[in-house]
């Protein structure tokens, strides 16, 4: 049980914990005396009493001429601001402790139509998007709004993509922060269908998992993305599953990579093979070889008439219709997030390149096309829900070690955003996909002006951009993101992404500029060959 100390001092109610109880009668453990402007309440006796006690600080506040209520911790806010309901002098709240705010306050101060204004240390974008809403002001004492990892990895910070999200991706260990934001987003989230999970601990997933039920989520599929050989964490996700998916409809999958399977089965048929004989063993070297040349020379002819095939498509189908449909079925979509999540009307982007749209029957996915000057890089580009499917799959969905060329699941398609960030497997002997990128890294070629400009088309808009960085570095994700804090975090990402090439473009990055990344494997996987372009031209124009 914890006392509420609440006091009145220069038109402010002050609701604080009380930290020596010494001076409390035993006798009265619910509530004592008022004395010289204080009270104190037991949290227990403000919920049993709740109706009561609205009632008396309602009138206090009037008594006293007070409009601003002070609430030193985070963890009594709701309740407080709860108790305030029918204080309609009471228009700001201020909260002391630094520390984010929850979703619980949130909710609870929109609740409450005579709160003008709240003051905190720090608070997520989503919320004050909904305090916006209702005409709330909201004031932050930190410089910086802080966002979870969870909230940047799954690009959370509108409510409408919390309400919407489908698939979300988890890295654990998860911070206090990550899975306090993971809860609120459970409550706000409607449609979420699957969790993709890396770098699993048991411990953390129990946790994921009584969040969702908690909420009444049903019907997940969780993903777990991790090459686990050890029984006794097998058996014990088999345990996990059988107890959530009956009766929470909640299912565990565990995906190995690619890398991993070829790895185990390679290694198995290496034993084998030593214990026939090192003869067998120079065969399969030979065979290897010659399979490699082969693979690669099918690479090449696979490639080119899938693009044969798709510029046939291009030639035959009228696109007409189809841009009719997607436009009213964009518009139609519009009109529903806008009615179910209250956001500002947003200017709706039609289609008018009638090569994409026609390549819409081949595959829903196509977003864009990419081309990169004096390279074989001239390719639709597609999207999925992950950026796992099109490592493995062409743009025909058929499994494919080539894939295909494709965008991070977490751009916008529709609108471009401060780094859109395109990948593709280095395919160096057959010259496939990225297989010719490596020419960017060649004095000859990125000193040809012609060659600085990257052209990227969407269904909506065609672009330019300008390359301003080349370089190669080892793996890491530190280029890879898609959302900035700030124009100083913007330029300050700039700044390291420039430093890092390996010649001097001069090219000056603006706050408000847009940038596009391309990213494949060099040095036989050990490191990325990395390329960045800055947006200079943008039109809808056909």
């Amino acid at each position: 049980m914890k006392k509420i100390l609440i006091s009145i001092k220069d038109n402010n109610i002050i609701f604080s914990y009380k930290t020596n109880n010494s001076s409390i009668n035993k006798d009265l453990i619910n509530t004592n005396i008022i004395s010289d402007n204080e009270l104190i309440f037991s949290d227990e006796y403000i919920q049993e009493n709740f109706k009561i006690l609205t009632s008396f600080i309602k009138e206090l506040i009037i008594q006293y001429n007070v409009n601003k209520a002070i609430i030193s911790k985070i963890d009594m806010a709701p309740l407080i601001i709860n108790l305030l309901i029918k204080s309609t002098n009471i228009n700001e709240v201020y909260i002391k402790e630094e520390e984010s705010i929850s979703y619980a306050i949130c909710e609870a101060l929109i609740n409450i139509k005579h709160i003008k204004l709240i003051n905190c240390y720090s608070i997520q974008p989503f919320m004050i998007e909904l305090l916006d809403k209702e005409s709330i002001k909201c004031e932050c004492r930190s410089e910086i709004l802080y966002i979870s990892n969870f909230m940047e990895k799954n690009n959370l910070l509108s409510y409408s993509n919390i309400y919407y999200k489908t698939n979300i991706r988890i890295k654990m260990p998860f911070s206090l922060e990550d899975l306090n934001d993971y809860n609120d987003f459970c409550k706000i989230n409607k449609y979420l269908k699957n969790i993709h999970i890396d770098e699993l601990l048991i411990t953390e997933l129990e946790n994921i998992i009584k969040i969702l039920i908690n909420n009444n989520k049903h019907n997940i599929k969780i993903i777990i993305h991790e090459n686990i050989n050890d029984e006794k964490i097998i058996n014990h996700l088999k345990e996990i599953n059988k107890r959530y998916k009956k009766k929470e409809k909640i299912v565990l999958t565990l995906e190995y990579s690619k890398e991993y399977l070829d790895k185990n089965i390679f290694s198995q048929t290496l034993v084998n093979t030593l214990k026939v004989c090192g003869l067998i063993i120079s065969s399969l070297v030979i065979l290897v070889i010659t399979y490699i040349g082969i693979f690669n020379y099918r690479a090449l002819i696979q490639v080119n008439e899938i693009k044969e095939n798709l510029n046939k498509v291009i030639e035959i189908t009228d696109p007409t219709e189809i841009i009719k449909n997607k436009n009213e079925e964009n518009i139609k979509q519009n009109e529903e997030n806008e009615s179910n999540s209250e956001e500002p009307k947003e200017e709706i982007k039609l289609i008018t390149n009638e090569k994409l749209a026609a390549l819409l029957t081949v595959n829903e996915d196509v977003i864009g096309e990419l081309k990169v000057n004096n390279t074989n890089i001239d390719y639709p580009v597609v999207q999925s829900k992950d950026n796992d499917y099109y490592l493995e799959h062409n743009i025909n969905k058929e499994k494919n070690a080539n894939g295909w060329i494709f965008m991070d699941y977490r751009n916008n398609p529709m609108s471009i955003d401060k780094n859109n960030i395109i990948y593709g497997h280095n395919m160096y002997y057959s010259g496939v996909m990225f297989g010719t990128l490596h020419k960017t890294a060649n004095e000859s070629w990125y000193t040809n002006p012609e060659n600085q400009i990257i052209t990227y088309n969407t269904l909506y808009d065609n672009m330019k951009f300008q390359i301003f960085s080349i370089y190669r570095i080892p793996v890491t994700n530190d280029y890879l993101r898609v959302l900035f804090k700030d124009d100083n975090d913007f330029l300050n990402f700039i700044s390291m992404l420039t430093k890092r090439s390996i010649y001097n473009f001069n090219i000056e990055i603006k706050p408000e500029d847009k940038i596009i990344t391309l990213s494949t494997c060099s040095n036989n996987g050990t490191k990325r060959l990395v390329i960045h372009a800055v947006l200079i031209n943008e039109t809808s124009e056909p």
